[in-house]
């Protein structure tokens, strides 16, 4: 629901921000063949300063995403392999002892900066994936005695392979819960593969041919206006009922799923909901949300906060089976 005290956007000011969205997009699709869900699905992560869980199989562009869109927006950008012998101080950063000064000095870590990918997060032990998801969540890092804040916008887009399995530490629930969305990254079009040879094959091309194009400032504008975008009363409820589908699903007229749902999804998932919602609004140029917003993101904002039970698992369930026939009994206002 909008805030009373907020005023709601006009149509110049959603004009204007939409043509910064479309110039930042034609700038990173000079490097990024395809993908275009995936580009607008992190675009809304930044500007609901939401971070995002990817899963999908090596080469699909995910880290090449990441590094164009941190380029076009004057934003930094670290990248971390993560191992099994990674340490937490490896991503928040330690002490340094000075000998000169006889003092210890912090030396931030990767963590400090606009994009960090996280690359293969599950391989890395639970320590280290909890350092990183507690400066998530806390936005700021504490070395020894002392918490740092990071930087604003700060947005940590974690990679996982779907098909490894060796060597690997799942992502505790209640931690993966932290991303805004998870989103599935597939395989791209016989035409866009064909674009993708043609440009890696083109001798003009740069390493990475993306300009500036959205200084930070224009950014953060970018992010009030998205904070504007209304929410009726019945988009909200709508957000609730689907949220509570997950949880009651015999009192929304699913009792099928009783049986393959062990625990739906957390509040969270309702504000993330909202929060998404409201930045697929914009992208799409529109001050309000429409009942496709919600429907369009559900998946991604709720299919790492549902966990299924054996049998769902013997059945070969899968979560966006289940979300889908949520958002099929959910009555549309």
């Amino acid at each position: 629901m909008s805030n009373p005290a907020r005023p709601t956007l006009g149509v110049e000011e959603i004009e204007k921000g939409h043509e910064s969205i479309a110039r930042l997009r034609a700038e990173v699709a000079r490097a990024v063949v395809g993908q275009q869900t995936l580009v607008d699905r992190l675009l809304v992560a930044l500007l609901v300063r939401g971070h995002v869980l990817l899963e999908g199989v090596p080469g699909l562009a995910k880290t090449l995403v990441a590094r164009a869109m941190a380029r076009a927006i004057e934003a930094s950008f670290k990248r971390v392999q993560f191992t099994p012998d990674l340490l937490p101080a490896d991503i928040t950063g330690t002490l340094i002892f000075d000998p000169a000064g006889g003092k210890f000095n912090a030396r931030p870590g990767p963590v400090f900066a606009n994009f960090l990918l996280a690359d293969e997060i599950n391989r890395a032990p639970a320590k280290v994936q909890s350092a990183l998801l507690e400066a998530m969540q806390e936005r700021q890092v504490t070395i020894g005695d002392r918490s740092y804040p990071l930087p604003d916008p700060f947005v940590v887009v974690a990679t996982q392979n779907p098909i490894e399995h060796e060597g690997t530490y799942a992502l505790p629930e209640a931690q993966v819960d932290r991303f805004v969305m998870k989103l599935l990254v597939g395989y791209p079009t016989k035409e866009e593969e064909l674009r993708m040879l043609a440009l890696y094959l083109d001798p003009s091309q740069g390493d990475l041919p993306v300009e500036r194009v959205m200084p930070r400032e224009a950014l953060q504008q970018l992010t009030s206006m998205v904070a504007r975008v209304h929410v009726d009363d019945r988009i909200a409820r709508y957000i609730v009922d689907l949220v509570g589908a997950t949880r009651r699903p015999a009192e929304h007229r699913l009792p099928q799923l009783a049986a393959l749902l062990e625990f739906g999804a957390s509040p969270r998932a309702t504000l993330a909901l909202a929060h998404v919602a409201k930045g697929h609004a914009f992208l799409r140029g529109r001050e309000y949300v429409v009942p496709e917003d919600v429907k369009e993101v559900a998946a991604d904002v709720m299919r790492h906060r549902i966990i299924l039970t054996y049998e769902a698992a013997a059945e070969r369930v899968t979560p966006d089976e289940i979300l889908r026939q949520v958002l099929a009994a959910v009555p549309v206002p």
